[in-house]
C-alpha cells in the first residue's frame, strides 16, 4: 500500500491542521445567551482561558444578603482578559459586584467532543477567599499531570463572612432577603454551567466539583444540600482537606447572636426594619463587623465563626444526619487529608509549657480547651473523648505524647479528616446499589499541615519536578478522578507503586516522604464512628 495520503485524505488532515492552528493562535470567541465573550490563548502553557465572565448581578443594594440574580445583558464583545474584584473580604478589600467567575482548558474547537468540567472552589474559611485567575492558573498542575486529561476548569467567586454567610430568624423570615447566600452564588454558579458549558467545549452532563478547605466544604455543602437534591447539576465530588465547622441551624442561639452582634455594631439595632437598615449599611462598616465577628469564638467554640447554617429550604439537614440516611447528592466521591492538620487551629499555647492566650502544654489547659471547644458535652462525654483521644497514644501514621498533637489530631478529626471520610464512605455505600464508589487519600510529608499538600496541586513549581513520584502518583491519582471518575483509571505511575484503593475495603492512600502506600483506616473508622454517634451536640 502507498504510504502517500489520497487527495481526499490529505485535505482532511489539512482542515484538521488548520483548526488546531486557528484555536490555538486566535483569541476565542463565545456567544451565550447575554452577551458574546472574548477570551485569550497562552501558547506557554497551551490553554485558552476567560479570566473574566460574570455569572450574576452586582451583590449591592437591595441584592445585599439576597440569593445571586441573574447578569445582566451586555451590549458588544465584553473582554474576559483582565482580572476581577473579590467579593468583600473581612478587612479592606474587594467589592460587591463580584459574581464572576473564570475557565481554561486546552483549546477546542466545535468539531472535537465535550470534555469533563471541574468546577472548583476557594477555601478561606468562609470568611475570605477568591477565584482571581492567573495564568498559569490555580490547579494547572492538575490538568498538566497527564497529556490524557482533558478537561475544562471553572473558578466561581462567591459570598463569604457576613455577606455570604449572615443568620438569623430575621434573615429567614424577610422577603428581599437569603440564608447562606454564599453557598446559592455556588448553586449559581453552577447552573451557569449547564447552561452554557457546552459553548466553551465542556460536558454539562459530566460536571465534576473540587475544593480545599473551606473549598471542600462547599463541596460538603454542595453533596448534602437538600436544594441540590435531583437536580444533576454535578456528577463527582472532590475534597480535598474539607474544613466543616459545627453547623447550628439558622435560628438557634449561636446564630442569633451573630446576628444580634451585626445589628448593634451597624447601628441597625431596634430598626424597624433592620434587614433594610443593613443593606444600607456602608461596606466597609460591615466589614468592620465582620472581622470582629470572625475572632469571636476562636479557640472555644469555632475557628472563625462564618459558616454556613442549617436553613429550611436549601441546606436543610446537617451532614451527621445525611451520612446516616445516606442521602448524598453525589455518588462517586475522591477525599483526601492531612497529617498534622488539625495543629493548625488550636491554640499556639499548647506548645509550650509557658503558653500563651491563656493555654498551655499541660493536661489542665487542653481539658479547659475541650470544654470550651464542646461545650455541650456531657461529663461521659467528655471521659468518652479523653481515652479516645490520651494523653499518650498513636492512630494511623501519627503518634502523639504532646498536648499540640492531642488537640490537633481531635480537631483534625471532627472537622476535616472525618467530614473527608464520611463523603467517601457515604458514596461508596451506594455500591451494593448497583452505583457508588469512594476513595480517601491521606497526606502525611512533614509538616503535613493545613494547605501543606497544595505544593503538588495547586501552583507550578520545583517541587513538582524534584519528586515526581508523588506528583505523579498524587497529583495524578487526582486528574484520573476528574477525568474518568476513578483515580486509578488514568494512572500515571508503574506497577510498583500502589494504586488508590476503595474505601469500602477500609483502606486508604497515604502519601509519605518515603514513597506511596496503603494503610488501614479501623482507627479513624471507630472515631468518626464515634463523633457520628454524638454529632447533635456539637453540631456537625
Amino acid at each position: 500500500m502507498s504510504s502517500r495520503l489520497s487527495p481526499v485524505l490529505h485535505l482532511i488532515t489539512l482542515f484538521h491542521l488548520f483548526n488546531l492552528i486557528c484555536a490555538q493562535n486566535v483569541a476565542p470567541l463565545v456567544t451565550l445567551s447575554y452577551g458574546t465573550f472574548a477570551g485569550a490563548y497562552s501558547s506557554t502553557y497551551n490553554l485558552t482561558h476567560f479570566r473574566r465572565i460574570p455569572f450574576g448581578a452586582s451583590t449591592a443594594g437591595q441584592n445585599r444578603f439576597r440569593a445571586p440574580q441573574p447578569p445582566l445583558p451586555i451590549n458588544g464583545t465584553y473582554d474576559t482578559d483582565r482580572t476581577f474584584d473579590m467579593c468583600p473580604q473581612r478587612t479592606v478589600n474587594g467589592s460587591e459586584d463580584c459574581l464572576y467567575l473564570g475557565l481554561y482548558s486546552r483549546p477546542w474547537t466545535p468539531s472535537s467532543p465535550l470534555r469533563p468540567v471541574l468546577v472548583t472552589f476557594y477555601g478561606g474559611g468562609f470568611m475570605r477567599g477568591d477565584a482571581i485567575m492567573t495564568i498559569p492558573p490555580s490547579g494547572f498542575p492538575v490538568l498538566n499531570a497527564s497529556e490524557k486529561n482533558d478537561y475544562v476548569v471553572v473558578y466561581p467567586n462567591y459570598r463569604t463572612n457576613v455577606f455570604g454567610f449572615l443568620p438569623g430568624k430575621k434573615i429567614q423570615e424577610h422577603s428581599s432577603v437569603d440564608l447562606n447566600p454564599g453557598l446559592l452564588d455556588q448553586r449559581a454558579a453552577l447552573q451557569w454551567v449547564q447552561a452554557h458549558i457546552q459553548h466553551f467545549g465542556g460536558d454539562a452532563s459530566n460536571v465534576v466539583i473540587w475544593g480545599q478547605s473551606a473549598g471542600g466544604g462547599s463541596v460538603v455543602a454542595q453533596s448534602i444540600a437538600t436544594g441540590n437534591k435531583g437536580k444533576g447539576l454535578f456528577k463527582r465530588a472532590m475534597a480535598s482537606s474539607p474544613f466543616w465547622p459545627k453547623t447550628y441551624a439558622y435560628n438557634s442561639a449561636e446564630s442569633e447572636g451573630i446576628y444580634d452582634v451585626v445589628v448593634e455594631n451597624t447601628g441597625c439595632k431596634g430598626n424597624e426594619d433592620e434587614v433594610q437598615c443593613l443593606k444600607n449599611v456602608n461596606v466597609q462598616t460591615l466589614r468592620d463587623v465582620s472581622l470582629k465577628i470572625a475572632d469571636l469564638h476562636t479557640y472555644t467554640t469555632s475557628s472563625f465563626t462564618w459558616g454556613p447554617v442549617i436553613d429550611d429550604k436549601f441546606l436543610t439537614k446537617p451532614l451527621s444526619q445525611v451520612v446516616r440516611r445516606e442521602e448524598l447528592n453525589v455518588d462517586t466521591v475522591l477525599t483526601s487529608y492531612n497529617l498534622h492538620e488539625g495543629e493548625n487551629f488550636t491554640p499556639p499555647g499548647f506548645s509550650s509549657s509557658a503558653g500563651s492566650a491563656g493555654f498551655n502544654s499541660s493536661v489542665a489547659s487542653f481539658y479547659g480547651w475541650l470544654k470550651g471547644f464542646l461545650p455541650a458535652l456531657t461529663e461521659e462525654d467528655l471521659q468518652d473523648v479523653k481515652k479516645l483521644y490520651p494523653a499518650t497514644g498513636d492512630a494511623e501514621e501519627i503518634q502523639w505524647n504532646t498536648t499540640a498533637v492531642r488537640a490537633g489530631l481531635l480537631y483534625r478529626d471532627l472537622v476535616l479528616a472525618c467530614p473527608a471520610y464520611w463523603l467517601s464512605k457515604t458514596a461508596a455505600k451506594g455500591k451494593g446499589k448497583g452505583k457508588g464508589k469512594g476513595w480517601l487519600m491521606e497526606y502525611t510529608i512533614a509538616p503535613a499541615k493545613h494547605a501543606s499538600d497544595t505544593i503538588y496541586w495547586n501552583t507550578i513549581n520545583v517541587v513538582q519536578k524534584s519528586d515526581p513520584l508523588t506528583y505523579d502518583a498524587y497529583t495524578g491519582a487526582m486528574a484520573s478522578f476528574v477525568q474518568m471518575g476513578d483515580p486509578n483509571a488514568h494512572k500515571i505511575t508503574n506497577s510498583s507503586i500502589p494504586g488508590v484503593p476503595s474505601v469500602d475495603g477500609g483502606r486508604q492512600f497515604v502519601v509519605t516522604k518515603s514513597g506511596i502506600g496503603q494503610s488501614k483506616v479501623t482507627s479513624l473508622e471507630k472515631r468518626c464512628q464515634f463523633w457520628l454517634g454524638i454529632a447533635s451536640k456539637m453540631p456537625i
